[in-house]
């Protein structure tokens, strides 16, 4: 039997006084390679590259996997349609299709003017407290999140509309920049004043490569990497969110989401299912006869498991390898991990494999710039899971943008890091005060991702 990483890190003493590696640094000790989604990993560029089932899957995921793609690019029609399989729509909605957000299974954007419906993006809002399971607890009319769509005859339950506000900066040597922070206003309001402790929450639509994989990294080396009182003082202390999981009727270790709020991709792909497009499902209380049925669900959780993650591109370019370098240099590989290694799961695909996706899957502070000031189960007001870099360098080929960050607001990889502070401070600094061809340089190697 293999033993996980995390056990075979976990004993830290030797004879003699001598300290073996944390298992942080033992993941960083890892060699980088340009399979960054472990043997699984496609040689992909191009406007699909996120498309691809896993490369090294058996032939009788081929068919499910067809039909999970099928399901995800499905639009949903009100009741009654035509087949009913596929009806249930709303009555209040954000899209259509999985694929509405989710563009050729890739990252959405906030609306090009700021005025029209959010395609690729929602708002998530709740008021103070918790439900009963620790989660946020719902707006008592508007529920969980915003949906700006609705079938005839229902009233949509808002617009909202985003105001940039321009904030100056500097780099070290002297060259000017500029972000640009987001506000929102909510219009039209179809049931009712939101009141005045509203608390809300901008998230685009996350690209869905290699989520499998992350799903199959064990409890075990998240709870070995979580340091959440910065026992080894080097101020960043990651920590584990706790959620539902809905199945087990018990706390799981969050993973997923902009907040690592839900446990696994079923659920994540059912709250979806129900929070985007109206659907019920089993996860749904009291829910007999639901609209998506548990096999579909079951197809599209399996598609979801089996998108393959595309390869690094010019791994071998020289600024690339500076760029590199610099990653780890400035600091940004001690939350955006460059190496996990998964354990026993499911799927033979994602068994058993070391992947390169640029995050720890934990919570870290990143300061009041970034603060959204919504709680979500453990996750403060402050606080955001790492999300994975793998496959950024091909989002503008994919999807025509590069507008990253949970919220869309940075335009490319300078503004993202520029934006970092609390936890992400020290390495944007190094980053804001280092000679223009060091931050070229690590711009290049984030887009080979």
């Amino acid at each position: 039997m293999r033993r996980s990483l995390a056990v075979v890190a976990a004993v830290t003493i030797l004879g003699g006084g001598t300290t073996r590696p944390s298992l942080r640094d033992t993941l960083l000790a890892i060699p980088q390679t340009a399979a960054l989604g472990g043997e699984g990993t496609r040689a992909v560029t191009g406007g699909q590259a996120f498309t691809f089932p896993m490369a090294n899957g058996p032939r009788r995921h081929q068919r499910p996997f067809s039909f999970g793609n099928r399901l995800f690019n499905t639009n949903w029609v009100e009741a009654p349609g035509s087949v009913k399989a596929f009806d249930g729509l709303g009555p209040l909605f954000n899209r259509v299709s999985c694929s509405g957000c989710h563009t050729h299974d890739g990252r959405g954007r906030p609306p090009e003017t700021g005025q029209g419906p959010m395609d690729s993006m929602l708002v998530r809002l709740s008021v103070p407290g918790m439900d009963e399971h620790g989660g946020p607890k719902p707006h008592p009319a508007y529920g969980g999140q915003f949906s700006e769509r609705a079938i005839r005859g229902v009233a949509p339950e808002a617009r909202i509309r985003i105001r940039y506000e321009d904030v100056p900066g500097t780099y070290g040597d002297g060259e000017a920049y500029a972000l640009r922070r987001p506000s929102y206003e909510i219009a039209d309001l179809g049931y009712g004043d939101l009141g005045k402790d509203v608390m809300l929450s901008p998230r685009v639509a996350p690209q869905m490569i290699g989520l499998g994989l992350l799903e199959a990294v064990p409890d075990t080396l998240l709870e070995g990497l979580a340091d959440p009182d910065d026992a080894d003082g080097d101020g960043i202390s990651g920590r584990l969110n706790h959620v539902w999981d809905m199945a087990k009727g018990a706390p799981a270790i969050g993973r997923f989401g902009w907040k690592a709020n839900q446990p696994n991709l079923r659920q994540q792909n059912a709250s979806a299912a129900e929070g985007d497009i109206g659907l019920t499902t089993s996860f749904t209380d009291g829910e007999e006869d639901p609209e998506m049925n548990d096999e579909f669900l079951g197809k599209l959780t399996l598609y979801t498991r089996l998108i393959a993650v595309p390869a690094q591109r010019n791994a071998d370019d020289r600024q690339v390898r500076q760029g590199a370098g610099a990653f780890r240099d400035f600091g940004c590989a001690q939350c955006h991990l460059p190496s996990l290694t998964t354990s026993d799961a499911a799927l033979p695909e994602t068994a058993h494999q070391t992947i390169h996706p640029f995050t720890d899957l934990l919570l870290h502070g990143m300061g009041e710039g970034l603060a959204d000031h919504r709680p979500d189960f453990e996750a403060s007001g402050s606080e955001w899971r790492t999300p994975p870099l793998w496959g950024l360098g091909l989002i503008e080929t994919v999807n025509g943008h590069d507008l990253l960050l949970h919220d869309g607001r940075a335009r490319g990889f300078e503004e993202a890091i520029l934006w970092h502070g609390g936890e992400g401070e020290a390495a944007r600094e190094r980053f804001r005060n280092a000679a223009k061809v060091a931050r070229d340089a690590l711009v290049a190697f984030l887009r080979s991702l």
